[in-house]
């Protein structure tokens, strides 16, 4: 499985951008996918996922209300809109995924996108 990450730019604080995640090698929907971020100086933590094949989804406290995961099958895309960014949202947002069920767990995931950069300016 290859995933690839892309979307990234920058912003002012209250824009929006859409991440997309494409994977190839085995159906989306067979993966439970997730997205991770990580800012400068920090560790790297959980930010949204999408389980396999019946879709529950998870957020972080911190964008839960401002960030939607999706998942398009047959683009084999799962994509994270993130609405009225932050500042405090930036940081380099990794895709993960995994054959098993969703966890919040970085070491869980087996597979993962190259990171695309979000930067938010105040």
């Amino acid at each position: 499985v290859q995933l690839q990450a892309s979307g990234g730019g920058l912003v002012q604080a209250g824009d929006s951008l859409k991440l997309a995640c494409a994977s190839s090698g085995r159906p989306s929907s067979s993966l439970s996918t997730a997205w991770f971020r990580q800012a400068p100086g920090k560790e790297r933590e959980y930010v949204a996922g999408i389980s396999r094949s019946v879709d529950y989804t998870k957020y972080a406290d911190s964008v839960n209300g401002r960030f939607t995961i999706s998942r398009d099958n047959a683009k084999n895309t799962v994509y994270l809109q993130m609405n009225n960014l932050k500042p405090e949202d930036t940081a380099v947002y990794y895709c993960a995924a995994r054959s098993g069920g969703w966890t919040f767990r970085a070491s869980a995931y087996d597979y993962w996108g190259q990171g695309t950069l979000v930067t938010v300016s105040s």
